[in-house]
């Protein structure tokens, strides 16, 4: 009861924040993409992709208690494994990604000597 009432307050706190914000931007906050949830990655020749058909099995080199990719928008956003809820899966988050920073080298500009 003490978590929920924890969780509640801080649902609170978020709703009170998100209030405070420009309508246009609480209208982006309901936009929805793509979440994509990655069990494992392989490269294949073409012919062997072209071979594909039911019944095939393609393997892999993660192990299956790896952790799983989270990512939105082609970008990895957290980390999760895999838990049964009901008779579905989900994923548990276990860590987020933080972005990678980009820089880019400020080249002088080029002065006219004549």
């Amino acid at each position: 009861m003490a978590m929920q009432a924890a969780n509640s307050g801080g649902d609170m706190e978020l709703a009170h924040r998100l209030a405070q914000l420009p309508a246009y931007s609480r209208s982006l906050l309901r936009i929805e993409v793509p979440v994509v949830v990655t069990l494992a990655t392989t490269r294949q020749p073409v012919g062997r992709v072209l071979d594909l058909a039911p019944g095939t099995i393609l393997h892999f080199e993660k192990a299956c208690d790896q952790p799983l990719a989270v990512s939105v928008g082609g970008c990895d956003v957290a980390v999760g494994e895999t838990v049964k809820v009901g008779d579905k899966f989900g994923l548990r988050i276990t860590s987020m990604v933080m972005p990678e920073e980009k820089f880019e080298p400020v080249k002088p500009k080029k002065t006219d000597r004549r």
